[in-house]
């Protein structure tokens, strides 16, 4: 009998399939195609396209064009904040002085795109003559990009957009913001106390909004000793801009003397 592919001389399938690095045991490896067989046909359902390796192509695709397009970005600071905070709001102007002020010591403003405290941060940063980042996120309920966005990417997953944030940010600051700003401010904390990443300062701008958070962290989470007194340094509590640029200045010069 001859002998041709995987098939043995009785006919038999072998105990295992490998479809590229993957390897097919038991009932998986019956399958009727190749994988160049499905890439070829260009009959049958589309299904394939919302599969997870196709998915995972995406994912890498979101991240080449992240890092092709932030790759030369200047020194950066990203701001977050609420998307619902509306125009005259004291918040929203806190938000326009910090762009502005972060824009004269050098920075390039980073948000989350949309409108809010982000989109007063991109305007105050664009209106002196920064470089104003915008980083959106495809949701249900929320626009595209504020018109103060210079430089913008639409990102479909959270984890890649947020990826863009830290690996292209300086610093951190946070104005009074909700589930969005929270995640973002405790994924920075836990990437710095990890030593993920290296000095990386975190400032809470609004100690009426921010100081039960942080009393919290002080007297519950450190007292019982779930962190300590150098991941509590981590956080700096403040209500002037001056001084929230401040810390990034000098966060920054000491980066730079340390490389």
């Amino acid at each position: 009998m001859t002998v041709s592919g995987n098939r043995r001389p009785d006919d038999k399938q072998p105990e295992q399939k490998q479809r590229g690095p993957v390897v097919l045991r038991g009932e998986y490896r019956n399958e009727t195609s190749t994988t160049d067989q499905r890439l070829l046909d260009s009959r049958g359902p589309s299904d394939w396209v919302h599969t997870d390796p196709w998915r995972v192509l995406r994912i890498q695709a979101e991240f080449v064009e992240g890092f092709g397009m932030l790759a030369e970005l200047p020194r950066a600071v990203t701001v977050f904040g609420s998307a619902r905070t509306p125009r005259d709001h004291l918040e929203y102007a806190q938000g326009r002085a910090l762009g502005t002020a972060l824009a004269e010591a050098g920075f390039a403003v980073i948000t989350g795109g949309g409108p809010g405290v982000m989109e007063a941060a991109n305007k105050g940063c664009s209106e002196a003559g920064g470089l104003s980042v915008g980083l959106g996120i495809e949701l249900p309920f929320e626009q595209g990009l504020n018109d103060w966005v210079d430089l913008g990417i639409n990102f479909r997953y959270f984890f890649a957009r947020k990826t863009m944030f830290v690996k292209y940010s300086q610093a951190f600051v946070c104005l009074p913001g909700g589930f969005g700003t929270l995640d973002e401010l405790f994924e920075a904390l836990t990437l710095v106390q990890t030593k993920k990443v290296t000095k990386f300062p975190v400032v809470l701008l609004g100690s009426e909004y921010w100081g039960g958070l942080y009393d919290w962290i002080s007297n519950t989470v450190h007292t019982s000793g779930k962190v300590g007194e150098k991941d509590l340094a981590l956080l700096h509590v403040t209500d002037d801009v001056d001084d929230a640029v401040k810390i990034v200045q000098e966060a920054w010069r000491a980066w730079e003397e340390a490389h």
